[in-house]
């Protein structure tokens, strides 16, 4: 006679997630780095909203006291804690202060990035312009990672968002350093997802495009004549804002997500899925055109 089977894993670790409305990260511990400002101050702001106490560590103390000034308004728990993590001990003592006050944690999202602004193509480019660039969109996503990854492991659970760019998923003309690495924060998110997933930790990411930011304030750089064209430049019809990012963000971050890790979620409002191509609005006949006249 054959023995019975082992009994399957409970394939959701909390079944009723989808039958209870309310808070989806009620009692949890989330670090956001760039929090002060831009996606990272939508995010701790909307992650606060589900009831997690937040930690920003942000290198800009003005912004960071507007962030929590703002956040604490409306009733959440939030901390403020000035980092450079492009500094490795700042990061140690980001990590050491987090764990000694709060005990945990459950969620980080690496947000920090910045293109550094590079005028000429790659020949034209320095050294020096590469290890910028290299601190603020690779480095800082290796060693804070590194510092709170194993108390996620010890504690048998996490989830780890790294924030990347469309242009680690398609060419990037204006910038192949740039694009090199944000290429390889996807690449890493890969990999640690498939190697830390035994141990209940979850690797995800984004990869933003045309979204209003600090760093990129569209509503400055597009000139009013200009603004109709949006509906050509993005499948979705307008540019994003930093809300758009933080509600993936709070998916990836809550139990959601359950079951996705190792991935990047384009949130470019459809600019990488149409590589290329843009809405035509001045050829009869052609809907659609890879050479647009007045992009």
């Amino acid at each position: 006679m054959a023995s019975a089977p082992n009994p399957a894993p409970n394939p959701d670790p909390d079944p009723s997630i989808l039958e209870r409305p309310g808070p989806l990260l009620e009692g949890r511990i989330a670090v956001i780095t760039g929090g002060g400002g831009g996606i990272g101050a939508s995010t701790a702001a909307l992650f606060a909203l589900h009831g997690a106490h937040v930690v920003i560590a942000d290198i800009d103390e003005t912004l960071s006291a507007a962030t929590v000034e703002h956040v604490s308004a409306d009733g959440g728990a939030i901390t403020s804690i000035v980092t450079d993590v492009r500094d490795g001990e700042a990061v140690l003592r980001l990590r050491d202060q987090v764990l000694a006050e709060l005990g945990r944690v459950d969620v980080l999202v690496n947000n920090v990035g910045h293109w550094v602004r590079h005028l000429g193509d790659f020949v034209d480019s320095t050294p020096a312009h590469w290890d910028a660039l290299y601190q603020v969109n690779l480095l800082h996503v290796f060693s804070v990672t590194h510092a709170f990854l194993p108390s996620m492991i010890e504690q048998g659970s996490g989830s780890i968002i790294n924030v990347s760019s469309v242009e680690g998923l398609r060419g990037y003309p204006s910038d192949a350093v740039y694009g090199a690495f944000k290429a390889a924060v996807v690449h890493f998110t890969k990999c640690l997802g498939v190697q830390v997933g035994r141990h209940g930790v979850r690797v995800n990411g984004i990869g933003p495009d045309v979204t209003e930011s600090l760093q990129v304030p569209y509503s400055k750089w597009v000139p009013e004549d200009q603004a109709h064209l949006w509906p050509m430049w993005v499948p979705v019809g307008r540019m994003g804002v930093a809300a758009d990012q933080a509600r993936v963000l709070l998916f990836l971050a809550s139990d959601l997500s359950a079951f996705v890790t190792g991935h990047t979620i384009p949130t470019d409002g459809g600019t990488g899925a149409h590589g290329g191509w843009f809405r035509s609005t001045s050829r009869p006949g052609r809907t659609w055109t890879n050479r647009p006249v007045a992009p």
